[in-house]
């Protein structure tokens, strides 16, 4: 029988069964964490957590502390990374999750700033860091797990089971939000703070996430190690700073992945955060004033475009290439960000009660179907610019260096956008985003038949450390 420190060399199918189950179930996890904190940012934070004033201020404010998340994780994927290049796979994987469900968890016991004052916001940004914290060491982690374990010739269909763990728990989540914002009968359009949901309400999501961590834990921990991680190991490529090689050796992949990365970063969070805050926003504030319950159907329903465009471009990643695919993608998503003032000014979708939610659902499901087909390679592409003693750390660090520019400043930047200059002016920061990635793609060379047990540097001996008897 194998243990953990002489994992076998092997996959069999049923061992690939379980690891695209523990993959998705633990990115599910994650990010069903990650968009709970988003919606309440949107929806509930600037109520309870900031001081009462200017609501686009307020709004604001929550903003950046979603942002928050997104300064710790490169620093997560360099610490996850560093363990995960070291130690494996596997233990990291389940520090990345501990991590971020006990921050999840206590977000939802933290006093208000009704209640605290200005602790409530502080203490908010202290856990949201520790949430980024916690996803930096996740995503790549899941991916890897993916990719070194794939069948010849299907990692990005392997490697696309994690990324799946964006829907589900986007659906989770905001699923979760709208059955209790049902069963509170709570109206955002009339936020009252003594509405029995925004006084204990919104807390359930959280506290909830707990119970989900013990199920991931639970399949986590009957994982073995991966065998391209062990045949390193075997054969003594262990190093001791994966961080200093990577940057030594694999600069010019670590700036590749974070552009190629950044477009889908961007799309992610116009379509998720902020068109929500956007979409049930005043209408005297700039905002559509679509009922919170109203959107968030809708959101919901074209959420499943994105679930359903992740396995089609892992299938189409795999017979074409990483590149040619996500090169074509691109281009929709910078036409796609052309048209966002055909489609969200107030002349064109209407506001409050006049709103077209049919208009509004055929914007939803173009950008969520794109976002499936830019965010199904991702796994198998970012993982395959580096090599295994460093491939934990490149791929982390690169796809979180890209959350910062493509995630961290999109839902403020875009909110201020709209408010000064409209909604098609955050169509042409997503276009701006695209070209970046555009560029990365064009410079870039395919990765779809590259061996991952062979991309060792050939001056890896110096920081590597003997492990072989």
């Amino acid at each position: 029988m194998q243990n953990e420190t002489t994992p076998s060399l092997t996959v069999t199918a049923s061992d690939r069964r379980r690891i695209i189950f523990a993959s998705l179930i633990g990115t599910t996890i994650e990010f069903f964490d990650f968009y709970i904190y988003a919606t309440a940012a949107v929806s509930v934070f600037p109520l309870l957590f900031f001081p009462k004033g200017n609501d686009s201020t307020a709004l604001l404010a929550s903003m950046a502390t979603f942002g928050v998340a997104f300064v710790a994780r490169p620093i997560g994927s360099i610490l996850f990374g560093h363990f995960g290049d070291r130690v494996g796979r596997k233990a990291t994987l389940v520090g990345s999750l501990l991590l971020m469900g006990i921050a999840t968890f206590l977000i939802g016991l933290l006093p208000t700033y009704q209640q605290i004052g200005l602790y409530a916001p502080t203490l908010l940004a202290i856990l949201r860091f520790c949430q980024g914290l916690g996803l930096g060491g996740e995503w790549s982690g899941a991916a890897l797990l993916a990719t070194e374990t794939a069948a010849p010739g299907k990692r990005a269909s392997a490697a696309m089971w994690p990324q799946l763990g964006a829907p589900f728990g986007f659906i989770l989540a905001n699923g979760l939000f709208l059955l209790l914002t049902a069963w509170f009968s709570y109206d955002s359009t009339h936020a009252d703070p003594a509405d029995p949901f925004l006084i204990w309400g919104w807390r359930i999501p959280f506290l909830l996430s707990i119970g989900m961590v013990v199920i991931g834990l639970y399949v986590r921990l009957k994982l073995n190690e991966t065998p391209v991680f062990a045949r390193a190991v075997e054969r003594g490529e262990r190093l001791k700073s994966p961080l200093m090689e990577v940057l030594r050796k694999n600069p010019k992949e670590l700036l590749l992945g974070m552009f190629i990365m950044v477009a889908t970063y961007g799309v992610f969070y116009l379509m998720t955060t902020w068109v929500l805050s956007y979409a049930i926003g005043k209408v005297e504030n700039g905002g559509l004033g679509i009922g919170y319950k109203d959107f968030l159907k809708l959101q919901l329903a074209s959420v499943l475009l994105f679930a359903a465009g992740i396995p089609v471009a892992g299938k189409l990643a795999d017979r074409y290439g990483r590149r040619s695919l996500l090169l074509v993608v691109t281009l929709a998503l910078i036409t796609f960000g052309l048209s966002f003032g055909l489609f969200l000014a107030p002349e064109s979708m209407g506001a409050g009660g006049q709103a077209d939610l049919g208009l509004m659902l055929l914007f939803l499901c173009t950008g969520m179907s794109l976002m499936g087909l830019t965010f199904g390679p991702m796994s198998a592409l970012l993982p395959e610019l580096f090599p295994t003693h460093t491939r934990y750390t490149g791929s982390g660090i690169s796809y979180n260096l890209a959350s910062i520019l493509g995630a961290a400043l999109t839902p403020f930047a875009a909110a201020w956008l709209a408010h000064n200059h409209g909604a098609g002016s955050v169509g042409l920061y997503l276009a701006g985003l695209g070209c970046l990635s555009f560029i990365a793609l064009w410079i870039s060379k395919e990765t779809r038949d590259r061996d991952l047990d062979t991309m060792e540097s050939t001056a890896a001996t110096e920081g590597i450390e003997s492990t072989s008897p």
